[in-house]
């Protein structure tokens, strides 16, 4: 042995050198790399594939042979010299000689404060520290790694540039934080890692990063490495405009996408299913349809990376990641980019609320239960079959506000709609007795969930860039979007479930009996004002067998679609912002199905579905045109009820306002196939009422009842209003009336809002003692409904049905005649609306002094009911406004 290799000999830390070996080193740093001895600079390495290894000196080219003293692979040499140098290694394998830096002579680059923040869960951008990085240091050029596994015993990155041996590049860990890191200089953009994990109890196991920024395309699940900070934004102008609008008082009209399925290449000997386009393919797509349907933004169904299809990526794997399937972290950003440059905002599905099982993710990432909880009734959706993550643990916080601002900050995200956040909110959600733990105030609120969402409201709204946030929530929580210095969550939208589920349950209806389920047509005015509200008829509605839109629609063909346009400009013209699932807007018939395209052929091959696409198109811009369709949607002021209680007719009218009198809008919609001549409907001044926009054009696929010259109003009294006019209401449509009033105040209102004159229709003349029955019981049903807000639509529903069982009345059958007659569109429609119309005039004047009675008996109930509901709102718990 000479004089060298006695030395090393002599200095070796066998213990150390045989944790190196097998692996389970956890304090690399103390040991490989160089180290100051009294006899130089002892310079140590584990190299498992090499059969040779030399030290070259940077700046002298010296070289000096490493002995090697285990025949696994590790290797040391002495450098006589008191300071350390800069230097590489010489390995030669069986493949040949490479050149490389020690990783183990770059030391930590993680500081003692980012430690701290991040354990104290105050980081909100952990994403920096956390993750693959692409660094230079000191002059030389490779990835950082670090990872946050505070429970195992050792963890290593393993990837393309060793071979995926877990012995090669073992991580150092921080005892402050439990972080484990690690720069290579062989890694590179583009290569695939994941963190080899020896958990307590010796086994060992392969975990995707976390904080991972780019993956493999399904069916791998290895992380990629990606430098994000290398795109070159050319959005700034869209960004500054964008953190000055209000657009609380701006449209919003969004359609919602699933990248997968909205257009499908056809790629040879690929299935439908497995075909993508690139982000960079569907952007122009994509942005050239929007833009002629007059949407304002999109909404994209997760695209943060998940492992099943069919989980439309709603469990989520990569919170820092997007998905493969359509291309690297670049092609998104080229995506985002060029939307910004047609001015379409873009807002991103993200789930906290749950992760999946797969064990590659972050279930039991470190050998324990890390992210999620360790009691099942604490960490897991048992219907779901996922995980709930630990909002308590400071990392967790960490994890999944950075998550959240990543999103906003790297990719200039629009908005963030949160998925499921009731399951968050409730520690019963979707729970049995048994199957949950109570707070530690006894109650079923998720007391760190609630703190979470603040943060993440919060830390949102201090970057003042016009980024959104929004919470799919579908219970009676108070305060969703309330501000947080006031004890609420700090949202900026909530989507409105309530009125979904109420107006989808009144559509499906025949129109024959829908005047028994009136209240759920009007009910969502009672709490409007409650919240910040979005309505949405999204993914959900047309998946799971509940049909597409159009499939929801009752009556034969026409009267679907006519049915459907009705429902439509109802949602455009009730107070809210609007979402609109793909495929829905041209009326595809069949229900939405990840693996294939939406069904384009169809605005192709029949004019009834480009007719419904011409429609929605067109609404869009009148909603965009029309500033008292947004401008005051969150203020009562910017709605007025004209006639919300004809249930006889199914028929509603009301104001949409600015602070302009002017620019009011009259709106009127039959939700009946029975066409109106002469129809009297109150108006709030003197004036007149031009239509503007009518669903029942021809243009649109319908039988053209319109109104087609501007409206005087008359001083007759209508609808509790001084003044009325006299028009066609459409079947199965909505008409739109712009009000130019004749002085510059409209005249006051001294009669309160109620039908008080009978329409002039023969349904109405030949049923009048049925009508004031009618009208006294549906009263009533809006009043139940109003007292039971928590309950509102079950109790609504059902005080409806009980109300209105009664024989068919005349207007009945007259409807059902008119329904029939109309479908036909021939003269004889025209011959039964102008006898209908004689008929109905004469009943008309009889039926007012007691219709008028009726109705102010009515209404003074209704009156009362709200006033209680009002006054007893504050005291409904949560858990009731749950159930």
């Amino acid at each position: 042995m000479g004089n060298l290799e006695a030395t090393l000999y002599d200095m070796m830390d066998w213990g150390r050198m045989e944790g190196v070996v097998y692996a389970e080193e956890y304090k690399p740093f103390d040991y490989l790399g160089p180290q100051k001895t009294e006899e130089g600079i002892l310079i140590q390495a584990f190299r498992p594939r090499a059969t040779s290894l030399t030290v070259k000196l940077a700046k002298t080219n010296k070289e000096y042979p490493m002995v090697l003293e285990s025949e696994e692979g590790f290797f040391a040499t002495l450098i006589p010299r008191k300071t350390v140098p800069e230097y590489t290694l010489i390995e030669k394998t069986e493949d040949g000689e490479k050149e490389f830096h020690d990783p183990y002579s770059f030391g930590c680059q993680i500081t003692p404060d980012q430690e701290l923040r991040f354990s104290e869960g105050v980081d909100y951008k952990a994403y920096k520290i956390l993750g693959a990085h692409p660094r230079t240091i000191r002059g030389v050029s490779g990835v950082h790694f670090a990872v946050w596994a505070p429970y195992a015993m050792r963890v290593s990155v393993v990837g393309d540039f060793c071979n995926w041996d877990g012995r090669v590049f073992q991580m150092h860990r921080l005892d402050g934080s439990g972080i484990f890191e690690l720069f290579v200089p062989e890694a590179k953009v583009g290569d695939l890692y994941k963190f080899e994990i020896k958990a307590k109890g010796g086994l060992v196991y392969l975990k995707a990063d976390p904080y991972a920024t780019s993956s493999e395309l399904r069916p791998g699940n290895a992380s990629r490495v990606w430098d994000i900070d290398t795109f070159r934004w050319s959005d700034d102008t869209y960004m500054k405009a964008r953190a000055k609008r209000d657009i609380k008082k701006e449209p919003v009209s969004i359609y919602e996408v699933h990248l997968g399925s909205f257009k499908k290449p056809v790629i040879e000997g690929v299935d439908e299913k497995d075909s993508f386009y690139n982000y960079r393919e569907l952007a122009p797509m994509l942005a050239d349809y929007v833009k002629k349907m007059n949407y304002t933004h999109i909404e994209l169904m997760p695209i943060m990376e998940h492992p099943f299809d069919a989980s439309w990526g709603y469990q989520v794997t990569g919170y820092f990641s997007v998905t493969a399937r359509y291309g690297t972290p670049d092609d998104f950003a080229y995506f985002m980019n060029y939307m910004h440059s047609k001015n379409i905002g873009v807002i991103l599905d993200w789930v906290p609320a749950h992760f999946p099982r797969d064990t590659f993710g972050l279930s039991a990432f470190d050998g324990t239960c890390l992210y999620e909880h360790l009691d099942e009734r604490q960490g897991a959706h048992p219907h779901w079959g996922t995980l709930i993550f630990n909002y308590g643990r400071p990392e967790v916080i960490d994890f999944l506000v950075s998550s959240a601002m990543f999103w906003l900050e790297k990719y200039h995200a629009d908005g963030i709609r949160m998925d499921a956040v009731a399951s968050m909110l409730y520690l019963d959600y979707g729970k049995n007795d048994g199957e949950w733990v109570a707070n530690m105030y006894g109650g079923n609120e998720n007391l760190e969930a609630i703190e979470l969402l603040k943060r993440i409201n919060t830390e949102a709204k201090k970057r003042k860039d016009g980024a959104l946030i929004i919470a799919e929530e579908s219970t009676a929580w108070p305060l969703i979007t309330g501000d947080v210095e006031e004890d609420g969550l700090g949202f900026d939208y909530k989507w409105n479930m309530g009125w979904m589920n109420d107006f989808l349950e009144y559509m499906r209806l025949d129109p024959l009996f829908r005047k028994g389920s009136h209240g759920q047509l009007t009910f969502s005015m009672v709490y409007a004002y409650s919240e910040k509200y979005m309505l949405v008829l999204s993914h959900d509605e047309v998946v799971h067998g509940k049909g597409s839109m159009i499939g929801k629609m009752p009556g034969e063909y026409d009267e679907k679609f006519a049915n459907l346009r009705a429902a439509y400009g109802y949602m455009m013209t009730h107070p809210g912002k609007k979402l609109l699932f793909m495929g829905q807007d041209f009326a595809q018939f069949a229900e939405w199905n990840e693996e294939k395209s939406l069904e384009w052929e169809l605005i192709d091959e029949y004019e009834s579905h480009r007719n419904m696409q011409k429609y929605v198109s067109a609404l869009n811009k009148f909603y965009k045109d029309n500033e008292a369709l947004y401008s005051l949607d969150h203020s009562p002021e910017g709605f007025e009820w004209i006639s919300e209680l004809d249930a006889d007719h199914s028929i509603i009218a009301f104001l949409r306002k600015t602070k302009k009198e002017e620019e009011s809008l009259l709106v009127v919609i039959n939700f009946t196939p029975v066409v109106y001549k002469d129809f009297a409907v109150g108006v709030p001044f003197a004036g007149k009422y031009k239509e503007i926009f009518n669903s029942d054009s021809v243009d649109f696929g319908g039988w053209g009842n319109v109104n087609a010259r501007v409206k005087q109003s008359k001083e007759i009294e209508c609808d509790g209003r001084e003044h009325s006019i006299s028009i066609t209401v459409p079947p199965l449509a909505m008409s739109v009336f712009k009000c130019t009033p004749l002085k510059k105040t409209a005249v006051k209102t001294t009669k309160t809002k109620a039908s008080a004159v009978a329409k002039p229709t023969a349904a109405v003349a030949k049923a009048t003692a049925a009508k004031k029955t009618t009208k006294a019981k549906t009263t009533t049903a809006v009043a139940n409904a109003t007292a039971a807000n928590a309950t509102a639509t079950v109790a609504n529903a059902t005080v409806a049905k009980k109300t209105t069982k009664a024989k068919p009345t005349a207007a009945v059958a007259n409807a059902t005649a008119a329904k029939k007659t109309t479908k036909t569109k021939t003269t004889a429609t025209k011959a039964v609306a102008t006898k209908t119309t004689a008929t109905a005039t004469k009943g008309a004047t009889k039926a007012k002094t007691s219709a008028v009675a009726n109705a102010t008996a009515a209404v003074a109930n209704a009156t009362a009911a709200v006033a209680n509901a009002t006054a007893a709102k504050p005291k409904a718990t949560k858990k009731a406004a749950k159930k």
